[in-house]
């Protein structure tokens, strides 16, 4: 495997890392902020750090670019939108723990996005682990009850599953042409007309009401998930393949139980640890069955 597709898998862990807190903080959020001021505020926030740094940078738009304009606002609508909302709505119901199980299924929502949006043909073989992988996490959910407590709160959160299969893998067609992350910079700038405004309407009337591990869930959410963690994730889909570097996000259900756990004061137990490990060696086998069909990225 060549050291481009190596640090493109790198980099892609760190975006699971940054993306795996996103559901304690967001629940966090939620001990004292409307699901919709986290939703619009969140992205507001992030889009006038975008907007600052495209200024510093001087860095121009790319809309010359055939379809470059249409993919970014299927990254808004997918990402700065459909995902953060549903989300939000879903977290009010199910424990942080339990979203990140459900959530778990990003990675197979990511390698069929793929296929469709990104014109990648994963070999048979990379699909049976991606297939193994989902089914791992399908089966540490029902060993925890996550089965016989599937209600609304998992239909949302499956939604934002579906959100994230799009809006991945075209931040990654993108990202061929652009830097990584000023795909999700520009992204967030075109939706601050609809952001802003609406996270001016939901914003909390009294800010001393609102518990200070709420604001501090609130900020991560904003500075880290929506922004920085894509500087790393784009980049790596871009490095490494779409398909390939999503199943890092095999992980990321483990990575939100561990952080569950400080944050939500959810325990850890030996279980999650061991399913854990069987995770991350299908990751590892996975990584060396065959994926091609994709252009490469530009330098």
């Amino acid at each position: 495997m060549s050291s481009r597709v190596t640090l493109g898998f790198l980099l892609g862990f760190i975006g699971v890392v940054i993306f795996g807190a996103t559901v304690p903080a967001t629940r966090l959020a939620l001990n004292g902020l409307d699901p919709f001021f986290i939703t619009f505020g969140r992205a507001a926030l992030a889009g006038l750090m975008a907007g600052a740094l495209l200024l510093v940078r001087r860095r121009v738009p790319w809309l010359g670019r055939k379809g470059a304009f249409r993919d970014l606002l299927l990254v808004v609508a997918s990402l700065m939108f459909g995902f953060p909302l549903l989300m939000a709505f879903g977290m009010q119901t199910v424990p942080a723990s339990h979203a990140g199980v459900v959530l778990g299924l990003l990675p197979i929502a990511t390698t069929f996005g793929a296929m469709v949006f990104s014109g990648e043909r994963p070999s048979p073989l990379f699909l049976a682990f991606s297939l193994l992988g989902a089914g791992l996490v399908v089966v540490f959910a029902a060993r925890n009850g996550g089965m016989d407590r599937f209600g609304a709160g998992d239909l949302l959160l499956l939604g934002s599953v579906v959100a994230c299969g799009i809006g991945y893998p075209v931040s990654a067609r993108l990202a061929r042409f652009m830097q990584g992350w000023e795909v999700i910079a520009w992204a967030l700038v075109i939706a601050l007309p609809i952001t802003l405004p609406a996270a001016l309407l939901f914003l909390p009337r009294e800010f001393a009401a609102v518990p200070t591990p709420a604001w501090l869930g609130f900020l991560y959410v904003a500075a880290m998930s929506q922004f920085i963690g894509f500087f790393f994730w784009n980049a790596g889909l871009a490095m490494g393949g779409v398909a390939r570097v999503a199943q890092v996000q095999l992980l990321q259900t483990f990575v939100t139980i561990a952080l569950a756990w400080p944050i939500n004061g959810e325990p850890l137990d030996l279980e999650t640890v061991m399913f854990a490990v069987a995770v991350v060696a299908v990751v590892v086998l996975g990584r060396k069955a065959k994926v091609g069909g994709a252009p490469a990225p530009a330098e």
